[in-house]
């Protein structure tokens, strides 16, 4: 495979998946991990990519102060319409990180009268533009690639939580569930799945049929997926045999 496949290879699993490793990548592109460090290290300079230990960030997914282009926005923006109408005013709604959650908090109504915990650093402050709602965040150590609390600490608060509903943002879903890469980000989303009454996962169709090497929960343990196809769409048709696909 030449560089620019490798590269435009590693920037598409980066829009999908909002990291890479580069261990795995290693084994996907059939290259030595110094060839897929040089690749990420000429990204980066270009901008297109946040370099990290071990791998690499989407540069639309890590929150700074400066704006950058979402990846799919339409997409994310479309099952943020999807699961704001499963909000009612007097919830305590359990939100994850992510862009797409990011899209949903930006979609609630102004007047929604609702209580929001979440671990998320962007999605906390995305919540202080909605003043009616209450906004809890949990804090302790910070996942730097997450962008979210992780840790014991975190986890044993979000134990005590009897939430209305959780809406998680997904990295990777298949036949088989939920899955992730960073151990302490699955700790943390399997309590916040654990303390809620209705469990969502958000995803664009993209990450469908996809994993990771660690999972979160199994498909059935969720009560809705949501995605930005239409009801039915064959895509999604298989899934829809385990849980509710909205």
């Amino acid at each position: 495979m030449l560089k620019k496949e490798r590269q435009a290879y590693i920037t598409q699993q980066l829009n999908i998946h909002n990291k890479v490793l580069s261990s795995d990548l290693s084994v996907q592109l059939n290259v030595s991990e110094d060839t897929v460090r040089r690749d990420l290290n000429e990204l980066s300079e270009e901008g297109k990519l946040l370099k990290v230990h071990g791998g690499a960030l989407s540069t639309g997914f890590h929150f700074t102060l400066e704006n950058h282009s979402i990846y799919s926005l339409p997409e994310k923006q479309a099952i943020a319409r999807k699961a704001v109408k499963l909000i009612k005013d007097g919830m305590l709604v359990l939100l994850s990180g992510g862009t797409t959650i990011r899209e949903l908090v930006k979609s609630l109504p102004l007047e929604l009268n609702a209580t929001f915990i979440t671990v998320s650093v962007p999605i906390a402050l995305e919540l202080l533009n909605h003043p009616g709602s209450e906004v809890i965040f949990l804090g302790n150590r910070l996942s730097k690639s997450a962008q979210m609390a992780v840790g014991a600490e975190v986890v044993t608060k979000i134990a005590g939580i009897n939430a209305d509903i959780c809406f998680l943002g997904t990295n990777s879903v298949d036949m088989q569930g939920v899955s992730d890469m960073e151990w302490e980000v699955i700790e943390v989303k399997k309590a916040m799945l654990a303390a809620s009454k209705v469990k969502v996962s958000l995803a664009i169709s993209q990450k469908l049929d996809t994993h990771q090497r660690l999972r979160i929960c199994k498909l059935e343990e969720l009560d809705h997926l949501i995605t930005e196809l239409e009801p039915g769409d064959p895509v999604t048709r298989p899934y829809q045999q385990k849980l509710s696909v909205l």
